[in-house]
């Protein structure tokens, strides 16, 4: 847990100013451990959730009514990016062609 005295960590590469968080989230062990098999059980995923779920409760009281707002926005807009990016990464896997039997 971080304190006053801990620097926060970066949300952006300094240089190329592109975002870091998915970087952070492919290094944390719960992500790595559900991953080590190619699959996501539903039982890992209910655990994310349960780990989610309790930090968004921790953090939740730490906010004044204008950043709680931000925080929703900011929470919203990561969601749609990652359901818009696993949507776009689907597409992507699909073959180009059209089969004709």
């Amino acid at each position: 847990m971080t304190n006053a005295s801990t620097p926060k960590t970066p949300w952006f590469d300094s240089a190329s100013e592109a975002p870091l968080l998915g970087e952070y989230a492919r290094k944390l062990d719960s992500f790595l451990d559900a991953v080590a098999d190619g699959r996501v059980t539903s039982k890992e995923l209910a655990a994310q959730e349960d780990r989610l779920v309790t930090l968004m409760k921790e953090v939740e009281p730490l906010l004044s009514p204008e950043t709680h707002e931000k925080v929703t926005q900011l929470l919203c807009e990561v969601t749609a990016y990652d359901l818009m990016n696993t949507l776009h990464m689907a597409g992507q896997s699909r073959p180009k062609t059209v089969f004709r039997g």
